[in-house]
């Protein structure tokens, strides 16, 4: 069984509505995306970040997978599939799929903000006064921007071992995720699926690279026409 690795980004999550990162004005919700998504945000103002993300979580329960989100989950039948996702969403593994990477984080989860390694589920609210058994506040398990990303190497190793690399709905414009595609094999076919395609560095030295610019749920059918249908 081929291998496929999914790198997935703010484009697959947006069609489902839910808001994107980084907009043009460079606020996010109304708000400098250094005050919710920096650790010196949250040292400076905890109570705006918790609510921040508080917020997003509750927006989970109004969105729903998309086609793309459920096309990739339905390839597990024919492809040995792993998703690599720079999105903090869980519509991957509502849609099905069964091996997920979140390389910045999940919406739902949370964890102490001075004993990284103590995760915890989160379905609701976080507050301030919220804390993990060792009594240092509780943060939204979120890679914020200056942080590490821990699961960057098992991103790494995924790609490393691709037959085929599918990038779907990805900017390929945030590092370090935007790297992974170097690790593909040379032999490794390599599809980017985004409306307004941008060709990193990573992505013009791949020999096997087709680009379709088109939105995830459109671009998923190519995908699945040429590299299912005709496989």
């Amino acid at each position: 069984m081929k291998r496929l690795v999914v790198l997935s980004g703010a484009g697959i999550s947006a069609e489902s509505g839910i808001q994107t990162f980084r907009d043009a004005d460079g606020l996010w919700e109304g708000h400098d995306v250094k005050a919710v998504a920096t650790p010196e945000g949250f040292k400076s103002n905890p109570a705006l970040v918790l609510e921040f993300y508080n917020q997003r979580r509750r927006q989970l329960d109004d969105v729903l997978p998309n086609k793309a989100h459920l096309e990739i989950a339905a390839l597990e039948s024919i492809f040995d599939v792993a998703v690599v996702t720079q999105n903090v969403d869980d519509l991957h593994e509502r849609a099905g799929s069964k091996k997920v990477v979140h390389l910045h984080g999940e919406l739902k989860k949370m964890r102490s903000s001075d004993y990284e390694h103590l995760v915890y589920p989160c379905d609701g609210d976080i507050h301030l006064g919220d804390t993990c058994e060792k009594g240092s506040q509780l943060r939204p398990h979120i890679v914020w921007f200056g942080e590490e990303v821990p699961l960057l190497s098992l991103g790494v190793q995924l790609v490393s071992e691709a037959d085929i690399v599918l990038v779907i709905g990805s900017s390929m414009q945030v590092y370090p995720a935007a790297s992974l595609v170097a690790y593909a094999p040379a032999h490794a076919q390599v599809v980017y699926i985004d409306p307004r395609p941008s060709i990193s560095y990573e992505l013009s030295q791949r020999k096997n690279l087709e680009v379709i610019a088109e939105k995830a749920t459109i671009g998923i059918d190519f995908f699945i026409s040429k590299y299912v249908h005709n496989s």
